[in-house]
């Protein structure tokens, strides 16, 4: 945590030097005239949207919005995508953990290759991920007979929605983690498993708290992207009403369907779990930065 603290502090530091030296100090107009591009950059693409989102939603008046999420299929919607992010998030904690702990505490063949598999669903797009799915378990795919003899439903179905969530948002956790792992070293579980200590108490009581911000932080985001995810889950969900829409889908089929209010109602719930995951995000951040009391920072 000191490290965390020094780093963010080291960083401020030599902000506030670049801006006293005359040398490196922009013209106050400038300086104002950055701050007016990003902020008018910010009012109109980000703040103006979500603005118009909740307009949109109670502009036919609270009775309009609140049958809108009571609605059966809004709620089997809310559900599918609690459940996917549900099993999703917990799945990913445990990859994303055991792969950055092996990454960055062993050296072992195939290291570099296990690093670009976890970056391969960030180059990949989600509908080609979607379509991979379709490929490997639908009727036409590789195990798509052999599942369809056995009665097991995969694409269209939970199970293929659930998959597609995983695989989009796995990198997430393990990628906050790796570069921290990777900069604390090995001293301190080498010198807790030379006073006795197991392997596991070693992974529970040094290597976990010395990460345990990271980590919330990653699953922050890895829930945010597993709620909100659409190109992937579109493609393997068959898009049945009351069955395998998540919110985002259902958002789709009401706004094709000219249903705007019931459609921005429930967009409001997803820009809702925005901001709280802003939010989460916000506190992770000055909470990992903020020396822990007793420490000193050098």
């Amino acid at each position: 945590m000191a490290a965390v603290a020094a780093t963010f502090d080291a960083r401020s530091d030599t902000a506030s030097k670049f801006e006293a030296n005359p040398a490196t100090r922009d013209s106050t107009w400038v300086k104002y005239l950055v701050i007016g591009v990003g902020l008018t950059y910010f009012a109109v693409f980000l703040l103006l949207p979500l603005i118009a989102v909740f307009v949109e939603a109670f502009r036919k008046g609270a009775g309009t919005y609140f049958a809108a999420l009571v609605e059966p299929d809004a709620l089997s919607a809310i559900r599918l995508t609690i459940l996917a992010a549900a099993i999703a998030v917990p799945v990913n904690l445990v990859f994303g953990v055991s792969a950055a702990w092996a990454i960055a505490k062993f050296q072992f063949p195939g290291k570099n290759f296990l690093i670009t598999l976890i970056d391969l669903p960030f180059s990949v797009s989600p509908v080609v991920a979607g379509l991979i799915y379709v490929l490997v378990f639908g009727l036409q795919g590789w195990f798509g007979p052999w599942l369809h003899e056995h009665d097991i439903k995969i694409i269209f179905a939970v199970p293929g929605i659930v998959l597609a969530t995983i695989f989009v948002t796995f990198p997430f956790i393990a990628r906050e983690l790796i570069p921290l792992m990777q900069a604390q070293g090995r001293d301190e579980e080498e010198a807790a498993i030379s006073l006795g200590a197991s392997g596991l108490q070693t992974f529970w009581r040094v290597t976990i708290p010395n990460v345990k911000w990271a980590l919330l932080y990653g699953v922050i985001l890895c829930n945010a992207r597993a709620m909100g995810e659409f190109g992937a889950v579109s493609v393997v969900s068959g898009h049945i009403r009351g069955e395998t829409n998540t919110m985002p889908l259902h958002v789709e089929i009401l706004y094709n369907e000219y249903q705007f209010a019931a459609a921005f109602a429930v967009a409001s719930l997803l820009a809702l779990l925005a901001l709280v995951t802003l939010v989460l995000k916000t506190y992770v951040e000055w909470r990992s930065h903020r020396p822990v009391a007793g420490e000193q920072v050098s």
